[in-house]
């Protein structure tokens, strides 16, 4: 018997959870599982707020593909189309021509990019937070206002340098919102030509709460807690402009703000729109219960989709619901998928997925959180603690485990990095520069 094909869509979450478990549980002579992903690392988001504060090294908040998956073939490119009818993917490698691959079963996990809108300013000026290099680039872009405003005697300068924009009151904003003030007040020791009070962090949501995964009284008790720390939260309003930079606010208010960070929100991978998959109306692939892509009422065989990009029926709630965009859920939803390719492999019937959400944990900085698990609610430190521990425990590798775990330890004892490293998004700059031939740019 020939070996199967899965090919796998994208590693992030569900892809990664997915291959790792298909290559234990499928023989070589079984199945040949290949991954599709033009990064050559699955990033844990979760930890992006922390590796941007500085909590833990950058390169431990990601998981080597080729290390992980090394019973798999992992192709670094993009998958530019599907045809699900002749059951063949279109990759487009990191370098060189196009190629085609055939397959017997296809996961599609290409996960989901920020959901922006057309506000004017926003392409120009606007910061990201969903990938490593973004959060980084924050890092590093708030350390470098603060040189800027400790350097500048002009107030208006200093005062656009200081104010912080963030545009998204859920799990992502806040996090980061949070965090990147924690940091950046802590730095702020080592700047004696500025004051706490200096600093202006504005959270602007569109929603009368944050945090909507978990109940009332724990986003009332979030908002009072960032309010504390001499926050602008601005609930019930919008980001109508930031042309120049300059954030104009459905209430009216104005300012200059040198950093605006948007996280309101994610939609499904345009690489869907190349596919000829079935979608429903926010354009994620309508799933079954098992995790298998259904057209009405017709399953479409041997091809599976799970995470942000799929609409999968949500068993715990009433008909009509689905499934939030979670790692919770992505993690769980990889397992049961890949349990029912295996399934389906050999010949047995699919199961379907059913969990019901545990609850959310999140960190406000250094220990400080707000979790509610199972409806018991924390705040605090333990909630901070939980956080840790919780995501700690997810996060793919014994050895990625460990490095976090080093890099928690260490900052109980060592003083937090405040360095930006600015010149690492344009690296070439200088060099260059000096390369540049005698009379061209310079004498």
């Amino acid at each position: 018997m020939n070996p199967k094909r899965i090919l796998v869509v994208g590693a992030g979450h569900v892809g990664l959870y997915a291959a790792l478990r298909l290559s234990k549980k499928l023989s070589s002579r079984e199945a040949e599982v290949v991954v599709v992903d033009p990064q050559p690392h699955m990033t844990y988001q979760p930890f992006l707020p922390e590796a941007a504060a500085g909590n833990i090294s950058p390169r431990h908040s990601v998981v080597p593909l080729r290390r992980e998956l090394r019973r798999c073939k992992v192709v670094a490119g993009a998958v530019t189309r599907i045809d699900h009818d002749r059951k063949t993917a279109v990759v487009q490698p990191i370098s060189g021509p196009t190629r085609e691959i055939q397959y017997d079963h296809v996961v599609v996990a290409p996960g989901a990019v920020s959901r922006t809108l057309p506000i004017p300013g926003l392409h120009e000026h606007g910061i990201g937070f969903k990938t490593i290099g973004e959060a980084i680039y924050l890092r590093n872009h708030v350390l470098d206002r603060l040189d800027v405003a400790a350097a500048t005697p002009d107030p208006a300068v200093r005062r656009s340098a200081l104010t912080f924009t963030f545009v998204g009151g859920g799990y992502a904003g806040i996090e980061a919102l949070a965090e990147m003030e924690d940091m950046a007040r802590d730095a702020l020791k080592y700047y004696p030509e500025l004051k706490p009070e200096d600093m202006r962090w504005v959270l602007v949501e569109a929603t009368q709460r944050v945090l909507p995964e978990v109940d009332r009284d724990m986003g009332a008790y979030t908002v009072q807690e960032l309010i504390k720390r001499n926050m602008d939260i601005r609930l019930d309003t919008r980001l109508e402009s930031c042309l120049n930079g300059v954030v104009k606010l459905s209430d009216g208010d104005s300012f200059r703000s040198d950093t605006i960070v948007w996280t309101a929100g994610v939609k499904p991978s345009p690489m869907l729109d190349a596919t000829d998959f079935p979608r429903d109306e926010r354009r994620r692939v309508t799933c079954l219960p098992t995790l298998q892509v259904v057209d009405g009422d017709r399953v479409v065989e041997g091809a599976w989709s799970a995470g942000d990009c799929a609409a999968v029926p949500d068993l715990t709630k009433e008909p009509g619901n689905y499934c939030s965009p979670s790692a919770q859920h992505a993690v769980r939803q990889a397992a049961r998928m890949a349990d029912n390719i295996v399934n389906a492999v050999r010949g047995r019937e699919p199961v379907e997925y059913k969990h019901k959400h545990a609850g959310s944990v999140a960190s406000l900085g250094l220990y400080k959180g707000v979790a509610q698990v199972y409806g018991i609610k924390m705040t605090g430190w333990p909630a901070w603690f939980m956080h840790r521990t919780y995501h700690m425990s997810r996060i793919p590798s014994f050895n990625r485990k460990v490095r976090v775990v080093v890099d928690w330890s260490l900052a109980f004892f060592l003083k937090r990095e405040v360095v930006a490293l600015g010149q690492l998004h344009d690296p070439r700059e200088e060099f260059a520069e000096a390369s540049q031939p005698v009379g061209v740019g310079r004498p």
